[in-house]
């Protein structure tokens, strides 16, 4: 008898038929998503808030201001893709610049885990500024590349098949952060001394640099012709746009507001709390990545459906309040962990994936990556870097003054109070303000969600019928 191997579905192909892409434009497509998943195991190690940037800052001796300032360094240095854009509008050579420029910024990150072994422990803060100094370098030089892919992809994607794309993009991501994320937690919690953060830092470095190597297949394309443009003009016509600067400004405040506690979260499970790698990776990034595949694809037909409005505005409230199940943590404890990913990612999956299709959306094809670059530099100035250097300066302040940080309410359970209520007053005061990208509202979503629910018990019952008939042939 031959065995016959189950066949596995491509699921761009249907997209692609429906908007008719050429098969260049598909294999683009191809490389790109190839460079997304090379980029987000890169991030596995290299993002803010990751357990080897936590278990490295920790070696170094960071405490919570300097663990803000690494993680903030990426974020402040948005602020460059202001003048990259208008190099960009002006020259159309993404390529080149992912391919020089982008590579160089990934290419620094194999170096982080030889800190211990070059630079000197003596005197002490050597080690620290040294990882500091090239994390500033590779993010200056990492700004081209979202000025770059970002208005690529959209040039190449038609708006009608962005959601479903980027939430089938986001659910295969999510399986691979779950491998990622186990691999890097048991070489962090097995191998002992520093040269775990050279294995770890060699393996996101090098995914790193395959993402801009991605880039090489992917065909150049723009929707308009190169424009002489200015700073300046560029910056005046961003502020003149209304629905796009409401966009902004609520998600600066958003990144404000999540990233001044969320940042310090697992770093508190860690340090505080006493969770292990693993742990920490488990019932945080893991439960994160399993729940997003679960529900990023529904989420995407809403957007697609809906718009971006409704999406932002149900996920936004539940959101905004996950972090509160940390308030409940408590030495040796684990299931505040896993409640604030299992129900927050079913619902930042959402907010990620609306804040992505809204970017593209109120951005027009000619000035893109202008208005792109604004969107980054206050969302992650303004926004990101602010809300982390304040959550860590107040944990500091409140450390100096004698509040704990590892019994009851503690100092990072009054940050994580504070930050919820923001967050919450963010998404109920600014969202509603904001214009949605189709006619569909809150109401409609919630009345056809309601119909499917009605229309279980019939769906069983039926299934029922043909099982039972079925048994009596």
């Amino acid at each position: 008898m031959k065995l016959r191997l189950p066949r596995i579905s491509n699921p761009f192909a249907a997209l692609y038929a429906e908007a008719r892409l050429t098969k260049e434009i598909q294999r683009s497509l191809y490389f790109i998503l190839l460079s997304n998943i090379c980029g987000n195991l890169f991030c596995q190690v290299g993002g803010s808030g990751t357990t080897a940037m936590i278990q490295l800052s920790n070696f170094l001796g960071a405490g919570d201001f300097e663990y803000g300032l690494i993680t903030g360094i990426p974020l402040a240095a948005a602020i460059l893709q202001i003048p990259f854009s208008v190099l960009v509008t002006r020259t159309q050579k993404r390529k080149k610049y992912i391919l020089t420029y982008g590579l160089f910024s990934r290419a620094l990150w194999l170096l982080f885990g030889l800190v211990p072994f070059f630079v000197p422990a003596d005197p002490e803060w050597l080690r620290l500024w040294t990882v500091i100094f090239l994390l500033g370098i590779s993010s200056c030089c990492g700004g081209f590349i979202n000025v770059c892919w970002a208005p690529w992809m959209a040039d190449l994607m038609p708006i009608g098949i962005r959601g479903r794309w980027i939430s089938r993009r986001d659910a295969i991501n999510s399986v691979m952060n779950v491998a990622m994320g186990l691999f890097i937690a048991w070489i962090l919690d097995v191998i002992g001394g520093p040269i775990k953060y050279t294995i770890v830092f060699l393996i996101g470095g090098a995914f790193g640099v395959f993402d801009m190597l991605a880039f090489i297949g992917v065909k150049e394309v723009y929707s308009t012709p190169p424009q002489r443009t200015s700073i300046m003009k560029s910056m005046k016509r961003v502020m003149r746009d209304k629905p796009f600067l409401q966009f902004s400004i609520f998600w600066a405040a958003w990144c404000f507001t999540a990233n001044m506690s969320g940042m310090y979260i697992s770093r508190y499970c860690m340090n505080e709390m006493g969770m292990s790698n693993m742990g920490v990776t488990i019932f945080g990034s893991i439960t994160a990545s399993l729940i997003t595949v679960l529900v990023i694809s529904r989420w995407g037909r809403f957007l697609d459906h809906y718009g971006c409005k409704p999406v932002m505005l149900v996920s936004g409230i539940v959101a905004s309040l996950t972090q509160g199940f940390i308030l409940f943590m408590y030495p040796g404890a684990s299931w505040p962990m896993f409640l604030h990913n299992f129900i927050g990612a079913a619902f930042w999956s959402a907010s990620n994936l609306a804040a992505t299709t809204m970017q593209l959306s109120y951005s027009p094809d000619d000035e893109r990556p202008a208005y792109l670059a604004f969107f980054s530099c206050i969302t992650s100035l303004l926004g990101s870097f602010a809300g982390t250097m304040v959550g860590g300066a107040a944990l500091d302040w409140m450390a100096a003054i004698g509040i704990p940080g590892n019994v009851g309410f503690d100092r990072y359970k009054i940050l994580i109070v504070v930050a919820v209520v923001l967050r919450f007053l963010t998404v109920i005061l600014l969202v509603p303000r904001m214009d949605n990208d189709r006619e569909g509202t809150v109401g409609d979503m919630f009345r056809d969600f309601g119909n499917v629910l009605r229309a279980i018990p019939a769906r069983v019952r039926l299934l029922r019928a043909i099982a039972k008939s079925r048994r009596s042939l």
